[in-house]
């Protein structure tokens, strides 16, 4: 019986444990003048040889950090698990609360366009053994990061092959959202910092600071597209508002709605969903 606990235990490390590594980088950005942390998750299998690897690029929300990814879902281990399981790279980048991923005309402590664009794509192929193509790149993200993955995926097209949002803000209109009065308020304020007073928040032509704004953008660029969002999350309609655009232009996407709200429960189920989708879409060569 003791040799077989034995054999037992000293099997377990085979059987279920992942090897892949994360390690904590920091990034500097000339545009912003800042350095910036980002989490990058390597496969067991990268330690070993010299294959490059495809990269997805995972998002936070609003308020919340690089590490976010790793520490709130769910299912502790799920990033290295994926890595592990997709034999890929995944980096979770931080940027500032509520700065929903685009470059603001008004602070230049808000560029995050350029920073994901310009300076942390580069670092990372620089730094890391990626295949550095679009073919091997996908992006998405959670609430604020949904927003960041599918404006950046539409306006960068030659950056990704594949982009994703898990109970995105669709749209950055706050009267679709169904909050209360004061977090309402507080967002549009943060808005009007960043983007000055005239925002137009009606359609059909929105502003392309909005990811609804770009659905002209996501038909002619061709990427693959999947969009999930609870039934019971507070951005709901604005995920229900571009799936109707999406099909009334014509754009292929995958869209789901299934019971949750906007927690990290849900997001820890959805984000398997997202890495078997854009695996059919990366190349490995």
């Amino acid at each position: 019986m003791k040799k077989s606990l034995l054999l037992l235990f000293c099997l377990i490390p085979f059987l279920g444990f992942s090897q892949a590594k994360t390690d904590t980088i920091q990034v500097y950005s000339p545009a912003m003048k800042k350095n910036l942390k980002a989490a990058v998750t390597t496969p067991s299998s990268y330690q070993k040889g010299a294959e490059k690897y495809p990269v997805i690029y995972l998002l936070h929300g609003g308020s919340g950090a690089f590490s976010d990814w790793h520490k709130n879902v769910s299912e502790p281990g799920l990033i290295a698990r994926m890595a592990e399981e997709y034999d890929l790279i995944i980096v979770t980048p931080g940027v500032g609360p509520s700065s929903y991923y685009f470059d603001s005309p008004l602070l230049d402590s808000v560029k995050y366009e350029t920073y994901i664009i310009a300076e942390l794509i580069p670092h990372i192929d620089k730094n890391f053994r990626t295949l550095a193509k679009k073919e091997s790149r996908a992006i998405t993200g959670l609430s604020m990061g949904g927003h960041g993955a599918i404006m950046l995926s539409a306006k960068h097209p030659d950056q990704f092959i594949a982009a994703g949002s898990m109970s995105g803000v669709m749209n950055i209109d706050t009267r679709m959202w169904k909050v209360p009065a004061d977090f309402r308020t507080l967002r549009q304020q943060g808005q009007q910092d960043m983007l000055g007073q005239d925002l137009n928040y009606d359609g059909p032509k929105f502003s392309t600071f909005t990811a609804v704004g770009l659905v002209d953008r996501m038909k002619s660029n061709g990427l693959a597209l999947i969009f999930d969002c609870g039934v019971d999350d507070f951005l709901i309609e604005t995920n229900r508002q571009m799936h109707q655009l999406l099909l009334g232009n014509e754009t292929p996407h995958e869209y789901i709605e299934r019971p949750g709200a906007h927690t990290w429960a849900y997001w820890t189920e959805a984000l398997p969903v997202h890495l078997l989708f854009f695996d059919k879409y990366l190349k490995r060569k």
